[in-house]
């Protein structure tokens, strides 16, 4: 009878020795949209013994058309990505061992997530972040696959701390960041392929091969595709991994932070300190002003002054219909106390 692995461990370059390898590996995941979701799918089959998936967002209908791990189910109970990613991929291999944390990845907490993690996977949805999580693996000596698609655009990059340039030394070499998939929109096959080479790029370093320090580019509706050697591209008084780093995007003040979700017509709201809410409370309050709710175990999402707002247990909110960040305060103040 063939084992789970039979295949794989029938590839030349993994073998079985390979194969105990992956399943000694921990591998943290930032994001579970699209990228995130089909990364954790393929690692998780291909038998990565810890996958540790973060992700600050729940799962929407919009989600449904690109992101392989969730359902119509998973959209009417509001669940938060993480932890739908978490179950689905339990279903998938119960051999190994899944943590979906619902979080927004931030100077306070990357360093926690990174450490003692073999290896981390850029699913996310912002710059900002890739440049904390950038920070925190040149910091802990964690190597990092950055990756990003929109359109039918994707580009991959291996970061592997004290051998390639990192990605704040690449920052003049990267396309322009003001497109992302709400205003540009993506098709799935481009997420496959980018999606693919960042497995196949994790596979390879877990199981002891070298990765070529290759920038590399494609646009699949357009057949096309470029490859840049950045060995030279390292920077020697980059903050991040040069000669005297101070890490600069680690930094955070301890005060509330806002930030618009771009193209999203949404405002998330991050307390600089985090905040255990009482949803019983909350959801007491609300049903005296009539709001329409519904309640999981990981957030409330209700009806408040004209908008829809989701609370998340520690005070994290995302306010939707808005792009303003004073209006969006103080709905959160007024609802929160």
């Amino acid at each position: 009878m063939s084992s789970r692995y039979s295949r794989q461990e029938r590839f030349p370059p993994i073998g079985i020795a390979g194969q105990e390898k992956l399943r000694d590996a921990h591998v943290l995941i930032i994001g579970a949209g699209a990228l995130g979701s089909s990364s954790a799918e393929m690692l998780a089959r291909a038998g990565v013994g810890k996958i540790t998936i973060v992700d600050r967002d729940y799962v929407e209908m919009s989600n449904l058309q690109r992101q392989q791990l969730y359902s119509e189910i998973d959209v009417i109970n509001k669940n938060p990505k993480a932890v739908a990613a978490q179950k689905r991929l339990e279903a998938i291999n119960s051999d190994i061992k899944v943590q979906g944390i619902v979080a927004d990845v931030n100077g306070i907490n990357v360093e926690d997530l990174v450490t003692g993690k073999t290896l981390i996977v850029d699913a996310g949805d912002n710059f900002e972040t890739r440049l904390i999580i950038n920070d925190a693996a040149v910091k802990h000596n964690v190597p990092f696959l950055f990756g990003a698609c929109v359109g039918s655009y994707g580009i991959t990059f291996p970061m592997i701390p004290g051998e390639t340039p990192c990605l704040h030394c690449l920052m003049d070499h990267l396309p322009a960041q003001n497109l992302t998939c709400d205003t540009a929109g993506v098709i799935s096959p481009i997420v496959q392929l980018v999606a693919s080479y960042q497995v196949t790029a994790a596979l390879k370093f877990l199981t002891g091969a070298k990765l070529s320090p290759l920038l590399q580019s494609v646009d699949i509706w357009n057949n096309e595709s470029a490859k840049i050697r950045v060995d030279r591209l390292k920077k020697e008084n980059c903050k991040t991994c040069g000669n005297n780093p101070s890490f600069p995007y680690l930094s955070f003040e301890g005060q509330t932070k806002t930030e618009i979700l771009c193209g999203r017509d949404t405002v998330q709201i991050r307390p600089g300190v985090a905040r255990a809410l009482s949803f019983e409370e909350l959801g007491r309050r609300l049903e005296s002003l009539g709001s329409e709710m519904t309640v999981n175990s990981y957030l409330l999402s209700c009806s408040f002054e004209g908008r829809r707002v989701v609370l998340f247990r520690d005070g994290r909110a995302l306010i939707h219909g808005t792009s303003d960040i004073t209006e969006a305060k103080g709905i959160y103040n007024r609802l929160i106390g």
